[in-house]
């Protein structure tokens, strides 16, 4: 009994050891994706001033892409060239909910950086609809498919080489 009481504490420790050692492997960017291969949650955006408004509706019928942006956001404006360049492609609309923005800076930073978006929702705070989409942090983006499933969600800055090795063969697979 006496032996128990002092590999009791060595028991412990050794357990806590492995528990952190094991967190140390955990990626803590990658969030289980709890809506993909779910239907995309209602939408019903007004637009951006000057811009069409964002409904579940034309996410119907076609693959698309859903893209959480903000002039506020820094991660945003790093994407945001890669985004210009994939809706020159004409390969996949891209849709856009511009999320707790004014609207006069979200026109403003569209005027300065391109206007890579089919349409325009605009979240304002309280910012119910991202929070539906469940949106942690801007940028985020979504494949949606046809039947308007979400198929895929990124969590942070589309480069190039994410949009041609990761999210363009999804979408070409979600065309056929």
């Amino acid at each position: 009994m006496r032996r128990l009481v002092y590999l009791l504490p060595v028991i412990i420790v050794l357990g806590m050891a492995a528990f952190f050692y094991r967190g140390l492997h955990i990626n803590p960017s990658i969030i289980p994706p709890v809506l993909v291969n779910k239907p995309a949650p209602p939408t019903d955006l007004p637009g951006l001033p000057g811009h069409k408004g964002l409904k579940t509706a034309d996410l119907m019928g076609h693959v698309s892409v859903v893209d959480v942006f903000g002039s506020w956001c820094f991660a945003c404006a790093e994407e945001h060239p890669t985004l210009v360049a994939i809706s020159k492609t004409d390969v996949v609309p891209i849709y856009g909910i511009d999320w707790a923005d004014k609207p006069a800076d979200a026109i403003a930073w569209l005027k300065r950086h391109g206007n890579p978006y089919a349409r325009i929702g605009m979240d304002p705070s309280p910012a119910r609809t991202v929070v539906a989409w469940g949106v942690t942090g801007a940028p985020e983006s979504f494949i949606i498919d046809r039947h308007g499933i979400i198929r895929y969600k990124r969590i942070g800055p589309i480069t190039p080489d994410i949009w041609l090795h990761t999210m363009l063969p999804i979408v070409r697979e979600l065309q056929q």
